[in-house]
């Protein structure tokens, strides 16, 4: 047989295949990526993400297809995001920011999360190092890390004896942050006043019992509520002069005056390992979650300027940032 015939013969035959045959080549793997802000805020956060997958071999648009949603700093728009991912029946979930209602939402798609609070307590998990059940994720210790920002406030302001917090309060984790915040300033002899709130309003009817009261500092709890009034807090406590310490970075690049938490672009990368690994047919019930190792104190200069504040040299020498 001449070898053009045996082309032409070949060609015939793929496609006299039954559709059947054909679709058994296996599809590409889709990952529900859900988070409360934007993607004009996460640019760096995201390669961080795709990164991790890479290191498991996945890159995006090759191997491997992602959905994502974003609630654009919305937070009541997050349940719907997540019921629309569940449904669409995804290989594993990137959450971020709602591990608590992923976990209600399904209990068989794989869900990679972060964690604010001590998972164990929260429920989501058996145990750290055994999850048990379809969630696991990265700890970035919201409660621990919140009596570690009361004291650097009082590095900062060392006549304090009266400081206000705000807590989103709506959050299981919100509770664990105030009780290590209580019990650190009780040590410290300081009197801490503790404010929740959930809307705009309320984040605007606590400043105006600051402006009356006149706490000495304020610290700012974590979460995504808090995180998407970041500017409308950040100007608040700027105007009427009160130094503030926040739990992320991107509060002090908002104008914040000092931010002390996780190091949220490795804590991507390390969500992105994670999924890579189940997308690799590992099970979150065996997968230990990860405790955040990567802590950065960012302190806004020019802030502290308007506030006629002087940072000390300690806290200088061990910011990671200086925003001038």
């Amino acid at each position: 047989m001449r070898r053009r015939d045996f082309i032409t013969l070949l060609g015939t035959a793929a496609a006299a295949w039954p559709p059947a045959a054909r679709a058994q080549q296996p599809a590409m793997p889709v990952i529900g990526f859900l988070n409360p802000t934007s993607p004009e805020t996460n640019a760096d956060r995201l390669r961080a993400f795709r990164e991790g997958l890479r290191e498991l071999g996945y890159v995006e648009g090759e191997n491997v297809a992602i959905e994502y949603r974003w609630a654009e700093n919305q937070i009541e728009r997050l349940p719907a995001l997540l019921t629309d991912l569940v449904r669409r029946k995804v290989a594993v979930l990137a959450i971020f920011g709602s591990g608590l209602a992923a976990k209600a939402a399904t209990a068989t798609i794989p869900i990679v999360s972060v964690v604010g609070e001590d998972p164990v307590k929260l429920g989501l998990v058996a145990s750290l190092a055994r999850p048990g059940g379809n969630l696991t994720g990265i700890n970035i210790f919201a409660g621990e890390l919140a009596a570690k920002r009361l004291g650097l406030l009082r590095e900062l302001v060392p006549t304090a004896t009266r400081v206000a917090a705000l807590f989103y309060s709506d959050s299981s984790e919100a509770t664990t942050e105030a009780r290590d915040m209580e019990a650190a300033a009780s040590a410290m002899g300081l009197r801490l006043q503790i404010f929740n709130v959930g809307t705009g309003g309320e984040i605007n009817a606590a400043f105006a019992t600051f402006v009356r009261d006149r706490p000495d500092g304020l610290t700012v709890g974590t979460g995504p509520f808090l995180l998407s009034r970041r500017v409308h807090i950040a100007h608040l406590a700027t105007r009427h002069a009160i130094p503030a310490i926040f739990s992320a970075r991107d509060n002090a690049e908002a104008g914040g005056l000092m931010s002390y938490g996780p190091n949220i672009t490795d804590v991507y990368r390390q969500i992105g390992v994670y999924v890579g690994r189940v997308l690799k047919g590992e099970k979150p019930a065996d997968m230990p979650v990860v405790q955040s190792s990567k802590f950065e104190l960012v302190i806004n200069a020019e802030t502290a300027r308007t506030l006629g504040l002087a940072v000390p040299g300690s806290l200088l020498a061990r910011a990671d940032e200086v925003i001038e």
